[in-house]
């Protein structure tokens, strides 16, 4: 019994805690059905895949955008354009409510609605020559639909990039925390503190670089409940354990102190940019160049080579990567927020510019190396190490709202884990890039379907892996300076209904083990990590980062190698993995945004209809990365992340609605409801949604965010009336 208990459940003061071996292979084993039977009868008797049926990228092979690709550098293509921040980013804030609701939504969206999505826009656009959604809407319900879906989609694709790129900007720039006031920096009793101002008010703001002794401690504040009870954060005092610089940002000037500092409201310390990461990512761009040059031009149809050269590259450029923090040259890849817009900007411009075959294909695939080997590694990684889900099934702290997403958890677990469920952008994808590219309708299966499985399970493990966090650890890295003291009542009630005392938590005593790893306090996970600041790091990035690292480290502990001393390497590894998965659907929907903008703006000019077209292109591409950068550099993960929810979750909407209508339309209306289900159920909670936040955004005087969310329901809801006038047509027709 000892031994079954130890393989899929512990006892706790709490209760049972499920490990997470048993669940991550039940969930395997039913998305392996799903594809068998599920993708294979669509294949077979609703879309009627057929190889003898010539694909565009055959008949209109022009060796730039409609160009035959190997199945699986194609794959490679596809799901490293559509998995963007949503399936890693999604599930860790949905955490808030306890990891059933997202668990539940992930693998029964995935399966029902996610691929089959996917796997018909896909489908539809192969049959209609590699044309994007809204020309399928054309042909399919009218030139009315067309505008209404072309002139959404634009807004939709801005916001979701934008919502992509705020989670690369948070992982690889610069950062800024903001304490909580009446916070206490103390100095040793042997040490003292050393100050140099590097803006003394011309921004207003006075910047001081604190070099903080080891032994030096930093005391956060306490606050009372109404009876007058001293109420005390988890980890309150933190220890720097050796040398460490600080830049922190005053209000207003101070004189240099010594031995104390009190930290005035509003002000701020100052995160830099990992760079180790973006110079890893960088390194990414001139590698893809000589891929696709090898691939295309000095040894073409040599994908084995190629994939070769492309792999032992990257892997190459993340190990090199380990050597730049520290090094004279570190300071050309450390970008504030401001920098790393701009830099992510001028990417996503010249790749949605530049031929595919150049940049945006050989980096997709030589990326999905990375994305699919770290994935496969996480699971085999979390079998391995075989954690307890530390956090609770159903969170009753936050089931109306939390310090991760400002909402409940119904409707809002479906705007907030979105992606690795459904996403519409996956329909741009599917009508964009990859359906110029197909060899033969066969793929359509593995590349629409698989794909979309795949992208389910990295929502799944990244979902277990920061399950797995000790929950004190969790918030202490979610919950900002400035938001500390309105969510210090319900974490403390969280932690004394899950047996976490505050002797328990604060215990001085738990040592960095890992066979404990439900113990750690932050200060020991920051040391651990290299130093880097991970309390108030809001966004999700830091927080799977943190959770992928414990995991590696636990799985390997059998070795008896010093793991510990690598997990900075864990660490700085899952930073990077995770923005280079963003950075992959930030080109492609750039791209395909384009296509789509152009498209709108043919109307106007003719020739902004030829893709090819380079100053078409240039203006087209300028507008959308000025849109989708303004917006990272003027948003928060609040407000873009819920906005992009729904937005994207609307575009899903959309895109279901049109292959119904296809199929009501090629007589086969019997099998209308494996798309008319999933896009019912969508809509009803989006709409719920896109209500509830537009009052939010009214209350916020944040009328950007209320025309923008208004305009997507309203054009998603006409697209409906007109679909639904279809769908009635055709079957009193009969």
């Amino acid at each position: 019994m000892s031994l079954f208990a130890n393989l899929f459940y512990e006892e706790s003061a709490s209760g049972i805690m499920l490990r997470a071996m048993p669940l991550l292979i039940f969930i395997l084993a039913v998305v392996a059905i799903a594809y068998r039977y599920y993708s294979a009868f669509i294949a077979a008797k609703v879309l009627a895949l057929d190889d003898k049926n010539e694909t565009p990228a055959h008949r209109l092979n022009d060796g730039k955008d409609y160009t035959p690709t190997n199945k699986w550098v194609l794959f490679g293509h596809h799901f490293a354009a559509i998995s963007g921040a949503g399936p890693l980013i999604g599930p860790v804030l949905a955490l808030q409510f306890g990891y059933a609701p997202g668990l539940f939504w992930l693998v029964i969206g995935v399966c029902l609605a996610g691929a089959v999505q996917d796997m018909t826009v896909l489908c539809a656009s192969v049959r209609f020559n590699g044309r994007s959604l809204a020309e399928i809407a054309r042909q399919e319900l009218g030139s009315w639909a067309s505008h209404i879906l072309s002139l959404a989609t634009v807004v939709i694709v801005i916001i979701a990039l934008a919502g992509l790129g705020f989670v690369v900007v948070k992982a690889l720039g610069g950062d800024e925390v903001e304490y909580a006031r009446g916070t206490i920096i103390t100095a040793p009793p042997n040490g003292e503190f050393k100050w140099e101002y590097i803006d003394t008010g011309a921004s207003g703001y006075y910047t001081t670089v604190v070099l903080c002794p080891a032994g030096s401690t930093i005391t956060f504040p306490r606050d009372k409940d109404k009876d007058g009870k001293i109420i005390t954060h988890a980890n309150d005092t933190i220890k720097v354990h050796r040398p460490e610089e600080f830049i922190i940002r005053f209000p207003q000037e101070i004189p240099p102190l010594r031995k104390e500092l009190r930290l005035l409201e509003g002000s701020k310390e100052i995160i830099k940019g990992s760079s180790w990461g973006l110079f890893t990512i960088a390194a990414t761009i001139p590698i893809a160049l000589l891929v696709g040059f090898y691939m295309y031009r000095v040894r073409p149809g040599k994908i084995l080579e190629a994939s070769i050269l492309g792999g032992v590259l990257v892997i190459a450029a993340t190990i090199v990567g380990a050597w730049i923090p520290g090094s004279a040259i570190e300071k050309w890849f450390l970008l504030t927020k401001t920098q790393t817009i701009w830099a992510l900007c001028i990417y996503g411009f010249v790749a949605s510019v530049l031929p595919v075959w150049m940049l945006l294909l050989p980096r997709d695939y030589i990326s999905s190396f990375l994305k699919i080997g770290t994935i496969a590694l996480l699971i085999v990684g979390t079998i391995i190490a075989n954690p307890v889900l530390n956090h609770p099934p159903m969170n009753p702290a936050f089931q109306e709202s939390g310090p991760t997403f400002d909402g409940s958890v119904f409707p809002f677990v479906f705007i907030c884990v979105m992606c690795g469920a459904i996403s519409g952008f996956h329909a741009l994808v599917a009508s964009g890039t990859t359906p110029k590219m197909i060899d033969k309708e066969s793929h359509i299966r593995t590349i629409g379907y698989g794909a979309m499985l795949m992208e389910g399970m990295v929502g799944v493990v990244a979902l277990i892996a920061a399950a797995a966090l000790p929950v004190p650890l969790y918030y202490d890295i979610n919950v900002s300076q400035a938001d500390m003291k309105k969510y210090q009542p319900a974490l403390v009630k969280l932690y004394s209904d899950l047996g976490l005392d505050q002797k328990q938590v604060n215990d001085p005593l738990h040592q960095v083990q890992a066979d404990s790893l439900q113990h750690l306090k932050l200060s020991q996970v920051e040391e651990m990590v290299g130093g880097e600041t991970l309390r108030g790091r809001t966004g999700g990035a830091v927080t799977l980062a943190v959770s992928m690292a414990l995991i590696f480290t636990k799985a390997l502990e059998w070795t008896a190698l010093p793991i510990q001393a690598i997990i900075k390497y864990w660490y700085h590894f899952a930073i990077m993995f995770e923005a280079l998965f963003i950075l992959t659907t930030i080109d492609a929907g750039t791209r395909i945004a384009r296509f789509i903008l152009q498209d709108a703006l043919s109307r106007f000019h003719p020739k902004f209809s030829d893709t090819a077209w380079l100053p078409g292109s240039v203006i087209a591409t300028a507008l959308v990365t000025a849109g989708w950068g303004w917006l990272i550099a003027n948003g928060t993960i609040q407000t873009i992340w819920s906005m992009f929810g729904v937005a994207n979750q609307l575009l899903a909407v959309a895109a279901l609605a049109v292959v119904t209508t296809m199929l009501f339309n090629r007589g086969k209306g019997q099998y209308a409801w494996i798309t008319l289900l999933p896009m019912l159920f969508i809509t009803t909670t989006t709409m719920y949604a896109g209500g509830l936040m537009i009052k939010k955004f009214i209350y916020a005087d944040n009328w950007v965010s209320i025309t923008l969310t208004f305009f997507i329901m309203l054009s998603v809801a006409l697209l409906l009336l007109i679909a639904i006038g279809r769908w009635l047509g055709v079957m009193f027709k009969k």
